[in-house]
């Protein structure tokens, strides 16, 4: 298991060095979205329409924060990741028209090893940690699609060492997830068959 220290946006050599199992900080910007903002981002794709925001080397965050407005801005009250299996279906579009580099959610995506292969990792926060994550965010620094709204907008967030993120997916196709799965449902069969 190593260490990573690594600035957004982030190229293809930053996440070839991954391997499962390794620990990741992130620090420049991070965005937001979940299944609202994952389809209008692959329905403006269908169109030929462009995004109010730059996906290339994007590091995405499955995550409906609380924000409250401060001083003319916004600042993140609770920024904890969400569950990840609900933008399964929508990640291979969506990694087939952006160079999105990473994907930071908890609890994994089925299946989702060979969709990221050599293009994108998976790495997976702690759920629960909604507060932590806020002392980790330096600055809101804007939000699209607030229609949506607040848990479901696109929010843009200046992270400083935001993590310890675990690589559960590396671009290797490395699945922590799965293989837990393969093994639990092994001891399952084992002990009750």
């Amino acid at each position: 298991m190593t260490e990573h220290h690594l600035t957004t946006p982030l190229d293809s050599y930053d996440i070839l060095e991954l391997n499962a199992g390794d620990i990741v900080y992130l620090s420049g910007i991070i965005f937001t979205a979940r299944d609202e903002a994952h389809m209008r981002i692959l329905d403006l794709t269908d169109e030929g329409k462009p995004l109010p925001f730059d996906l290339d080397g994007a590091v995405l965050y499955h995550c409906g924060p609380l924000m409250q407005k401060a001083d003319g801005g916004w600042e993140a009250v609770a920024a904890g990741p969400t569950t990840s299996a609900r933008m399964t279906e929508m990640t291979p579009a969506l990694l087939d028209n952006y160079n999105v580099r990473a994907i930071i959610g908890k609890g994994g995506m089925k299946d989702i090893g060979p969709v990221l292969e050599g293009r994108c990792v998976y790495l997976a926060y702690t759920g629960g940690c909604a507060a932590l994550a806020v002392d980790m965010i330096k600055e809101v620094k804007g939000v699209h699609w607030l229609e949506l709204g607040m848990p479901e907008a696109v929010w843009v967030l200046e992270v400083e060492r935001f993590g310890p993120l675990i690589v559960g997916v590396d671009a290797g196709g490395m699945d922590l997830f799965g293989e837990v799965m393969e093994r639990a449902g092994n001891t399952f069969d084992k002990t009750f068959n």
